[in-house]
């Protein structure tokens, strides 16, 4: 991951509305949340919940699929663990204890059949 890419994802993050719907769809997994699902866990307007999706997908941290008239969103796993891949990657290094780092662990929801 480039270091530009790291700095919009955190970018789209900070924020504590999108933080939690990205949080939200981590939970959810493979499967992912409907966009009205999404409205009534946050409590958000339509207007504001599709301006924070807009954020996260720009960033690379959300992706939608229309279903006729529902739109399902889903985390992107493999961007996330790139991020977070980043930001360890050179963990301890500086260190004389490189026993005290812990690796990284990936995160791969289990694929649902649909």
């Amino acid at each position: 991951m480039k270091a530009s890419d790291a700095l919009a994802s955190l970018n789209a993050l900070a924020q504590e509305h999108r933080l939690n719907l990205f949080r939200l769809l981590v939970q959810a997994g493979d499967a992912g949340m409907a966009v009205g699902e999404l409205a009534a866990a946050t409590g958000l307007a339509g207007a504001t919940l599709t301006n924070h999706l807009h954020i996260l997908r720009r960033a690379g941290l959300v992706s939608d699929e229309r279903r006729g008239r529902i739109i399902q969103c889903r985390a992107n796993y493999p961007q996330m663990n790139a991020l977070l891949g980043f930001l360890t990657d050179n963990c301890c290094t500086g260190s004389g204890t490189p026993s005290d780092c812990v690796a990284t662990r990936s995160c791969k929801p289990p694929r649902k059949m649909r």
